[in-house]
Formats: C-alpha cells, structure tokens, sequence
C-alpha cells in the first residue's frame, strides 16, 4: 500500500520536472547591410534555374548531367549520407531514455546442493535434486526531474540537424567542384583549338616562306623563324593535353568511375556567364549550410551544459518485477506461485572528488569554443562573397580592356603579314606580331574562364541557388 501511495507522488514530481541549463540562443552577430565589393557590377542576364538547380544557368546540358551523376555516384557523398542516418539514428536512441525499460526472462534450473548434518556438511547422494522454474517480467524507468534526457534528446537532435547541414555543404562542394572543372575542362578544350587554328596558320605562313625562298625574294633565317614559330605553337598545343587528361580524370572522380571508363567530347562553346542576383549579407546566415552546422553544433554544446548541471542532482527511478516461480514447470503459472516487487530508487552522488565540477567547466568552454568558431565560419562567409563579389567587378572591366588588346594584336598581326609580303618589313615583324596575338587571345579565353570560376565560387559561397 506504500507503494501504491507514492504513485500520485511521483507523479506530481514528474509533471513538475524541471530542465536544467540555458535554452540556446543563437550567438550575436553583427552583419553589414550591404557587400562592399558589389559596386556597379552587372552581368551577362540569363534565364534562372528552378530553386537550387543554380549549376542550371549555365545553359549547359552535358554540365547539367554531370552534376545530377556526381549527387547519385559520388563516393564521399555516400559515406555523409551513411554519417547522417548514424546521426538520425542516435536521436532515437537519446529519445529510448524517456520512455520505461521493459524485460522478460523464463528460466529453468536443476540442482542438487550438499547435504547438512549438524556442524558437518558431506557431499554426496543424501540430498535430493531440485528443479526451479521462474517466468517473469520487469520494468524499469529513470524519471527525467532535472531534464537530463530532454537534453540529450535536444543535444542529439541538434547534432543530427548538424550532420544533415554537413551533408548539404558536402553536396554544394561537390557540385561546385563538378562544375569548376568543367568550366576549366572547356577552357583549355577552347585553349586547344586557338593554338590548333594558330597551328594551321603558321603552317600556310611557312609555306608561303619555303616559297618566297625558292624564288629568292625571301632569306633563309625567315624560314628558320617560321619553322620556329610553328614548333613552339605545336609544343604549346600538345602541353594543353595534359592540363586536359588530369580535369577530364578529375571529372571521372567527381562522378564516382575509373577515368578509363569517362570520357567527355570536346566542347564547341564555353558555358555562359551567368546573372547573379547577390542577396543580403544578413540572408548568408540563413542560406550556407556550413553556417547551419556549425549553429547546431553551438545549440549541441548548450544543451551538453544542461546534462553537466543535472548529474548534480539525484537521480529518481522506479522498478518493477512481477511473474511466478515453481518447482514444477508444468504448475508454474497458477496463482499461489505468483510474485512481484515495485518500488523507487534514489541515488546521488555525494562526493566525486571535483568530477562533476569538472565536466560543467568542460561544457561551457566546449559551448564557448563552438560559438566562437561559429562567428568565425559567418565571418569567413562574407569575406568569400566579397572576394568573388571584386573578383567578378574587376574582371568584367578586364575583359573589356583585354578584348581591345585582342582585337589590336589582330590587327598588327594582319598588318605585319602584308607588309612582309610587300617587302617593307623583316620577318622577325611578323613573329612578333604573331606572338603578340596568340597571348592576347589566349589572354582573353583565361579571363573569360576565370570569370565563369568566379561565378561558380559566387553561387558557392551564398549557399548555392540564386539569390533574388
């Protein structure tokens, strides 16, 4: 009847149960109003992507499909993804705590003891065998007073909001990195084919040399500057091949194959400079998943102060049995055989040398640790928008500047070449007017292919997607 008594008891106790620890808060930032570096920058418009999709606005469907095999066959995706059901599957396991343990055991047992004779105990056939067999049940339950389990459960839960953050950057990265690699694949694919059309050229102007030497009108110390010419833009062409196998063998990695089982067919066009929208810095906390994580992984080290201050107090369970023991099996189950205990268990500790003193110190440096490493993380961010923010404004007047110097190499080169034909310059006017506009082409494919990098990284660094 005690025990009967204590029931309302606990009950009250548990309805007035307490949490222990600071609830969290999100950490105090201070975020400007407005990127510094975006300045008047305005970008080629292309059409917007449906949300996420941002690798879309690219308008490049061979790019499109590498992306959606590198989310599906990629190896290290795989094992985040894994991490992140061990990460769910933990909170299941912290919520288990809540509920009662429940147990059932059927245990038959046959003895003989020694037999007991006065002060003297003799082994041997005086004593008879026994049997014993016992069915039952238990249950067990630690009433969460001081809220220790509601914080593992919210530690748990928050370091599995943290792990599927975690995935979300990996999976950013990973595309990101599809999609740089590709634009540097198709850069020097259309770096091969300006030394390949540099090549041809050289070959006619060669010849058209040998010519004009046969005859007379030209030296031969022409002939050996078109042979050189010729030679050092086929060396040049045949180098891009090897900046070509390592990113086409990038790429075979990027999508979870052997890179002698991927090949990509040469491109006609660079992908297009797509139109960046940059959001609000304040938004950047809200949009990059490396922000998210490491903002649950701040609310993890605040719930782990709230278990630090509850193994200051004792811990309440309640226990039950109940089931029937008999020597015989057969008459085991009927009533008079039947038994069962109930009642609750306090325990505490009450001296522990500084351990728990100890682990709550741990817990607030731990707490203060993540927070600072979160403000950092948030720091980092916009320091990133901000950097491809000015690389992208600079390049833009770059490009410019560089397809003017393009265009005038052209047209010194073209100029150089009648002139030679004309006889009123040497052939060493031609090479350089030649080497003049090979580099500013190639000039201008690589700012042209850095500005698409720095578009990528752009999108990367503000979450992936396109900000409105």
């Amino acid at each position: 009847m005690r025990v009967v008594r204590f029931f309302p008891v606990a009950l009250l106790m548990l309805l007035n149960a307490c949490t222990l620890g600071p609830d969290f808060q999100r950490p105090t930032l201070t975020t400007p109003t407005a990127w510094k570096e975006r300045g008047d920058w305005q970008p080629a418009q292309t059409a917007v992507p449906p949300a996420g999709e941002w690798w879309r606005v690219y308008g490049d469907t061979t790019l499109d499909a590498l992306v959606a095999r590198v989310s599906v066959d990629n190896h290290n995706l795989a094992a985040a993804e894994a991490s992140h059901r061990a990460a769910l599957a933990a909170v299941l396991s912290a919520r288990a705590a809540l509920l009662p343990s429940v147990g059932a055991d059927v245990q038959v047992t046959r003895s003989r003891g020694a037999q007991n004779s006065g002060n003297a105990v003799t082994a041997g056939g005086g004593s008879a065998a026994r049997t014993l067999a016992r069915v039952a049940g238990s249950m067990s339950w630690e009433l969460d007073l001081w809220g220790r389990v509601r914080r593992s459960v919210e530690q748990a839960k928050a370091n599995a909001a943290a792990s599927a953050a975690d995935l979300d950057a990996l999976r950013l990265s990973m595309r990101g990195a599809v999609v740089s690699t590709y634009v540097s694949l198709r850069v020097a694919q259309a770096e091969r084919r300006l030394l390949d059309d540099n090549v041809a050229a050289l070959r006619r102007a060669l010849e058209i040399t040998r010519n004009r030497y046969r005859v007379g009108v030209a030296a031969r110390l022409d002939v050996s500057q078109a042979e050189t010419q010729l030679a050092g833009t086929e060396a040049q062409a045949l180098d891009v091949g090897v900046r070509l196998a390592t990113l086409e063998h990038a790429l075979a990695n990027l999508v979870g194959v052997a890179p002698a089982d991927f090949t990509l067919a040469d491109g006609a066009t660079l992908p297009a400079l797509p139109a960046i929208a940059a959001s609000l810095p304040s938004s950047l906390v809200e949009r990059r998943p490396d922000i998210i994580a490491a903002e649950q992984r701040v609310a993890a080290a605040n719930a782990d102060i709230g278990i630090a201050e509850a193994a200051w107090f004792p811990t309440l369970s309640l226990g039950a049995s109940a089931g029937f023991q008999h020597s015989n099996l057969i008459d085991v189950m009927s009533l008079p055989y039947h038994f069962w205990s109930l009642g609750p268990t306090l325990a505490g500790a009450l001296f522990d040398g500084g351990l728990r003193k100890g682990q709550k110190a741990e817990a607030v440096a731990r707490y203060e640790q993540s927070a600072a490493q979160y403000r950092q993380t948030v720091l980092d961010a916009f320091v990133e928008v901000e950097d491809q923010l000015a690389t992208l404004r600079v390049l833009a007047d770059e490009a410019q500047a560089q397809a003017r110097a393009a265009a005038s190499a052209a047209e010194s080169q073209h100029l150089a070449e009648h002139q030679y034909k004309a006889g009123t310059v040497s052939y060493l006017t031609v090479v350089t007017a030649q080497t003049n506009a090979l580099n500013a082409a190639r000039s201008a494919l690589e700012i042209e292919g850095r500005r698409l990098l720095a578009s990528a990284a752009l999108m990367q660094a503000l979450g992936g997607g396109i900000a409105q």
